[in-house]
């Protein structure tokens, strides 16, 4: 059975900083493609980053030279570094496989940015 599980959200600041982790087990977890996807209240799923197999990377607009994308591979975990956190980056964050016969998604970590 695949299972995801995100952690790190919280409450930050503008400015401020966190670090999101995605645990996953029961794939092949090296060979897989994992994403980052962000959902708030009312608003269209978005693709935030994604990090290949090769560990290239890449990233949407909003937050691109602001979040970091990585992998550990001995630990089956993927990671998002997101600094300079702004109001608009709320949201609830999900790490997700890029599967082809099925999605799997976890309970995701939600990440308020306020004052």
């Amino acid at each position: 059975q695949v299972q995801l599980v995100e952690s790190g959200g919280g409450l930050v600041q503008p400015g401020g900083s966190l670090r999101l982790s995605c645990v996953a087990s029961g794939i092949i977890f090296s060979v897989y493609t994992f994403t980052w996807y962000r959902q708030a209240p009312g608003k269209q799923r978005e693709l935030v980053a994604g990090i290949y197999s090769d560990s290239s990377t890449d990233y949407a607009d909003s937050v691109k030279g602001r979040f970091i994308i990585s992998r550990d591979n001995t630990k089956n975990t993927v990671y998002l570094q997101m600094n300079s956190l702004k109001p608009e980056d709320t949201a609830v964050y999900y790490c997700k496989p890029r599967t082809r016969g099925y999605d799997y998604w976890g309970q995701g970590t939600q990440v308020t940015v306020s004052s």
